[in-house]
């Protein structure tokens, strides 16, 4: 028979990747030992991959299927599986919520700890002008622009 191409077989897949990506998983399998369903006749793996794609001596959907479980990591073989998963993930969820809660207890302590240093400096200050803490730069500006209105007048 003569050379395959990937235009031979482009009508059995809505891609030029996915027929590659089936093709090449294909020749993987039959490097590492798979028997082909069609005649070798001194073929490299590529092209009895193709020729496999092109006769339909496979079945599209259980290439696609092969494919897919070569690049999944976790692989369901019953219900039970699934719902043990699902389970964990909610518990793991829960955890997660009280991990939260407890960082948004100790936000708000720290926070409250600071206004409590800063009130304490501020009676101790000579000056007895009370800042508000975490002022930013632009309200100290509009605060020294009020004073120089007011000394002006």
């Amino acid at each position: 028979m003569a050379r395959i191409t990937v235009e031979d077989c482009i009508d059995k897949f809505p891609s030029r990747f996915e027929l590659v990506l089936v093709a090449s998983n294909r020749a993987r399998k039959l490097h590492t030992g798979e028997n082909p369903t069609v005649d070798v006749d001194n073929d490299k793996n590529t092209v009895i991959a193709l020729r496999e794609i092109a006769e339909e001596t496979l079945k599209i959907e259980e290439l696609k299927n092969d494919l897919i479980e070569e690049y999944q990591t976790t692989t369901f073989t019953d219900d039970e599986d699934l719902d043990e998963l699902e389970d964990n993930s909610d518990d793991s969820q829960s955890e997660d919520n009280i991990d939260d809660t407890q960082s948004e207890d100790n936000i708000d302590d720290f926070q409250s700890e600071v206004n409590e240093i800063v009130a304490q400096e501020s009676n101790q200050n000579d000056d007895h002008t009370i800042e508000e803490p975490f002022q930013t730069s632009d309200d100290k500006l509009e605060n020294s622009s009020h004073e120089d209105k007011s000394e002006d007048s």
